[in-house]
């Protein structure tokens, strides 16, 4: 995993420069809400959607530049998530990675602006991309798509409507995992795709499928069985609020042996797409053996 691990540090690096490079653009009058935004921003993580699409455009012969705003702008909207996520009136979460949530810093209402003020930038930036060509416009319109009310934030929603529900089931738990956690990493793969003529777009779509459903099962098991000084959040949090959890439906043993199997179903759609893959085969290992 040295070389893995090497060409992870580089890609989170290289992405991190980008985003200070946009953290840098954003001036806001008052201050407050600049520096809200930029707080959670920087506030680091494994970054791995920013990861993900740089990696697929180098199989795809992509170069970097050409992605660095959508993955920039992708990297605002799983942000803003994030802020209000943490929210009292969602998750209510005093960390995030280690360090104050954003709204125990600048208070409630000021983390939901930034939170506003992040997707609204996301935006125009894709906007900003669009006048480039049509290719431009489908993947902005793919991001902007799987952030929305038939992406992430149904999932979300869904996620809160089933807190506590007697009648949720399998099926529920998999619209959740889909829409909540696997619509973003799908973005992230597909995009370079259509930036290149669609190649492998059937393939990258059901991976990033596959690998969200993957990184949601080892989130409950991480929730259940994980702790703070690994997460940088606290844990527990799903069995306390009665969260619709894979640990809930199948309970922690099951959880492992499904993360074999999602996991094997990774490694087998990469087998089908033609080019240098092993980073990937490697992050899927990553992301079943993640403590945070």
């Amino acid at each position: 995993m040295d070389n893995f691990n090497l060409k992870y540090a580089e890609l989170n690096e290289y992405f991190n420069k980008q985003l200070n490079k946009a953290c840098d653009e954003i001036s806001t009058s008052p201050e407050i809400l600049g520096e809200s935004m930029k707080y959670s921003l920087q506030l680091g993580g494994k970054r791995i959607r920013p990861v993900l699409m740089y990696s697929v455009g180098e199989i795809l012969g992509l170069e970097r530049e050409k992605l660095n705003p959508f993955a920039c702008a992708l990297e605002f909207i799983h942000t803003y998530s994030l802020i209000h996520d943490d929210l009292p009136a969602m998750d209510n979460d005093d960390f995030r990675r280690g360090k104050p949530s954003n709204h125990k810093v600048y208070g409630e209402a000021n983390a939901i602006l930034a939170g506003d003020g992040l997707l609204n930038t996301a935006y125009s930036i894709l906007f900003g991309e669009c006048f480039k060509g049509n290719e431009y416009i489908s993947a902005a319109k793919f991001i902007c798509d799987a952030g929305g009310i038939y992406g992430m934030i149904a999932g979300q929603s869904a996620d809160l409507h089933y807190e506590n529900a007697a009648d949720a089931d399998e099926n529920t738990l998999e619209y959740i995992y889909e829409n909540k956690t696997a619509k973003l990493l799908i973005a992230a793969v597909t995009v370079p795709c259509v930036l290149s003529n669609g190649r492998y777009y059937s393939e990258f779509k059901q991976f990033g499928k596959k690998l969200g459903y993957l990184f949601q099962l080892t989130d409950d098991i991480l929730d259940a069985c994980g702790s703070f000084d690994k997460l940088g959040k606290t844990t527990g949090k799903d069995e306390k609020e009665d969260k619709l959890t894979a640990v809930k439906l199948y309970g922690v043993d099951s959880c492992k042996l499904r993360v074999d199997i999602v996991g094997d179903d990774c490694h087998k759609i990469l087998d089908g797409v033609d080019g240098d893959v092993n980073f990937l085969h490697d992050l899927v290992n990553f992301v079943k053996m993640r403590l945070n």
